[in-house]
């Protein structure tokens, strides 16, 4: 665990990644849990985990372990929070209640919140007025000034009131942003907003101000969707007489035709990433990249240099661009770094969901071990390496059309083909030892004997040992196959025409 004694114009950096569990985290959520991470890391700080769990209607099942998959999958240990603990527990905000309870009324009390009655059919009739009249929906603040009497008709009904925030009705709030400067909002565009709903749980503007001042959190990394919220968050702050965190606002990721990111552009849950057979550190980089740089040129960059050079300065306000062609690309040089066993092992579980289901389980680690070498400079993505290699795995006779075997120099005299194959079967029947240089050894000189270019040759091979006509090295592939299902191949394609 990172040591917390580092500190940024005087303060112990703490960092919080506080997700609302609707689904599996998307990802410009993790985007954002990634530099909060990096922040903590390179300060030296907490990286603290905390679930705002409070919109109870919107919880999907599964979204809490999705979360907490999705972070361990790539790397983003947090210090304090569910599964860890810590001396703010809990750490889902369901069970914090009690917090916004205390800090509702205290603002009730103070003057700077209120009791609000109105019913969702009256708030609804005053939005669809607003709108008609061309004018932008805000609540009206009808509650704002109820008198005591006026409140205790709806509460004498039972009706449960939510409490708003009372807005300065003039003046403005300026937001100071670490990456957008100074932004200056008018109070008098600003609502009264709900800071606690009738069913006794707060909103996020209550919530994460309440608990972001309780678990001393000094830096709030958030989406840039959160900026038009910051003027209530931080008058909340100042309501309460509380110290406002710093904010930073990290810039809005889009797609190559800069329409913000959506599933057409490529896979956008992190789940669904490791599914399609990316590397977490393949990720990890990328979403680093998106609004962060180190310098102008420098594409793969490890976690540990992540860690060392990350700084909010270098953060832009600009888009982020989320090129799915580019993650690709840089999956490609993380799966050609890999030592060879360390990508069979990643390669083991995608091949045993991906191959065929006529091809026996479990898949063998040793065979596997062989053949990546062959596949790893051709797959950009795990999930390419069933297509690849279902041959090395598959008993029997393999399936493809006598066009592809004979290719243009066969097709009009197949018996040429079947003369070659056979030759090249008797050649190679009683080769010792069996391994790629013994094969090239004996098979490059037939093409010459049989006046064959090579690559009609190999070309004829390739398709009767493998099925395709591209695969890898010919002459390693036969290596890996062995003797007795290269043999059996060969014979198989050399019918009698």
């Amino acid at each position: 665990m990172a040591s917390h004694s580092v500190r940024i114009s005087g303060m112990t950096v703490r960092v919080r990644y506080a997700p609302s569990p609707t689904g599996e985290p998307h990802v410009g959520n993790i985007r954002t849990a990634l530099f909060n991470w990096l922040l903590a890391r390179h300060e030296g700080g907490t990286f603290i985990l905390r679930i705002e769990d409070t919109d109870q209607a919107r919880i999907a099942p599964g979204a809490v372990e999705s979360i907490f998959e999705s972070l361990r999958w790539l790397g983003l240990d947090w210090d304090e929070g569910p599964e860890v603990g810590g001396p703010y527990a809990p750490y889902f905000q369901s069970q914090r209640l009690e917090h916004y309870h205390r800090a509702s009324q205290q603002l009730v009390e103070a003057g700077h919140a209120y009791h609000c009655y109105c019913s969702p059919a009256r708030l609804e009739e005053m939005r669809a007025e607003q709108m008609r009249r061309g004018m932008p929906p805000k609540y009206d603040r009808r509650c704002r000034s109820l008198a005591q009497d006026e409140r205790r008709k709806p509460e004498d009904e039972g009706v449960q009131p939510v409490v708003r925030f009372k807005t300065p009705l003039s003046g403005q709030t300026v937001c100071a942003d670490i990456i957008r400067g100074e932004v200056t909002f008018e109070n008098d565009t600003l609502d009264d907003f709900v800071i606690l709903k009738s069913d006794g749980f707060p909103t996020y503007h209550l919530a994460s101000v309440v608990d972001d001042h309780l678990m001393g959190i000094t830096h709030v990394l958030r989406g840039d969707e959160w900026v038009a919220s910051t003027p209530r968050h931080v008058l909340t702050y100042q309501a309460f007489g509380w110290e406002p965190p710093l904010f930073a606002h990290l810039p809005i990721i889009l797609g190559p035709d800069r329409a913000r990111l959506a599933k057409r552009h490529g896979a956008t849950s992190v789940l669904e990433f490791r599914e399609r057979g990316f590397l977490p550190q393949a990720l990890f980089n990328f979403l680093g990249l998106l609004g962060w740089s180190l310098d102008d040129k420098t594409e793969i960059i490890s976690r540990e240099e992540f860690v060392r050079h990350f700084s909010l300065e270098r953060i832009v306000k600009n888009p982020a661009i989320f090129n799915i062609e580019k993650l690709t690309w840089m999956n490609g040089v993380y799966i050609r770094e890999l030592p060879s066993d360390t990508l069979a092992g990643h390669l083991a579980a995608y091949l045993e969901e991906h191959l065929p289901p006529d091809i026996a389980r479990p898949i063998d680690r040793s065979y596997l071990a062989r053949i990546v070498p062959l596949i790893q400079e051709r797959i950009k993505r795990l999930d390419e390496a069933a297509e690849l290699t279902d041959f090395f795995f598959r008993e029997g006779e393999l399936t493809y059309s006598m066009a592809d075997l004979l290719g243009k120099r066969f097709a009009q005299v197949p018996s040429e083909a079947a003369s070659a194959l056979a030759t090249v079967r008797e050649r190679i029947d009683g080769l010792e030892p069996w391994d790629e240089g013994s094969l090239e050894g004996a098979i490059r000189p037939l093409a010459e004997e049989l006046g064959l270019k090579t690559g009609e040759l190999f070309g004829l091979i390739r398709v009767a040992v493998t099925g395709r006509t591209a695969a890898p090295p010919l002459f390693q592939t036969m290596a890996v196959l062995g003797r007795e299902r290269t043999l059996a191949r060969l014979e198989t394609a050399s019918p009698t025409w």
